[in-house]
């Protein structure tokens, strides 16, 4: 049977990275930047220690997603994990952090952005649905550099005092669910990891939509890309 989602839907949550613009070709564009930045003698060290901190912190926080100590905000201890494990300052982090992940990739996302968005959002509107997006990462920035920001109407990241959890904990779809007024089996996430968005959508009670390349038999439903998402959700919304 061909996979589909139960209506009434009256809202969309989206992730961002890896949902709303492609990974891959992003990644190559930074890798190619952080060469040239590494070029210069002087800079070399710089680079390759900035480059071991993104590394490090990437993992952490994938370790961070089923840590849940508490005390410590998530949006301090994401950093400290980092600081204790390399053996630097909190401030070189943040520092690292806030140039090769949230500053420099902003002028490529424009070239990365997945096909058929303004599409969708625009069905989405003309249908009265609610957009909204929650992300692990900080998402303002990002819409803005997309040409999206203003679409949306509830903007969530994992480390907002709010949430303090990363996905696939539940906090931040429910949050979503409570800000918005509407109950979670009448909105769909969408995302692009099924260990993290449908887990955690499944855990709020919301239904998913996962990008992914190949249909799998799975508690959610596979799409290829945004064009096959408004065919889906066309007859539920």
């Amino acid at each position: 049977m061909k996979q589909g989602l139960r209506g009434p839907v009256r809202a969309v949550l989206f992730d961002v990275d890896g949902t709303l613009y492609r990974q891959r070709p992003l990644r190559l564009a930074m890798a190619g930047e952080m060469a040239l930045a590494s070029m210069a003698i002087w800079q070399k060290r710089r680079r390759l220690n900035d480059l071991h901190l993104m590394l490090t912190f990437r993992r952490l926080r994938e370790e961070l997603r089923s840590d849940d100590e508490g005390g410590e905000p998530l949006a301090l201890r994401q950093y400290t994990a980092v600081s204790r494990r390399v053996g630097c300052s909190v401030a070189d982090v943040e520092r690292a952090v806030a140039e090769w992940i949230h500053r420099r990739p902003l002028k490529w996302l424009p070239f990365c952005r997945r096909p058929g968005l303004e599409t969708l959002l625009d069905f989405l509107t003309d249908r009265g649905i609610h957009c909204g997006v929650f992300s692990d990462y900080p998402v303002r920035d990002k819409l803005v550099a997309l040409g999206v920001a203003a679409r949306f109407d509830l903007l969530l990241s994992a480390t907002d005092g709010e949430v303090g959890a990363f996905k696939p904990d539940p906090r931040g779809f429910l949050i979503a669910s409570r800000r918005w007024g509407i109950p979670p089996d009448q909105i769909v996430y969408v995302g692009d990891r099924s260990e993290v968005d449908a887990v955690g959508a499944r855990a709020a009670g919301m239904q998913c939509a996962v990008l992914m390349s190949k249909r799998l038999v799975q508690d959610f439903v596979t799409i290829a890309d945004f064009k096959e998402l408004q065919r889906v959700l066309d007859p539920v919304c």
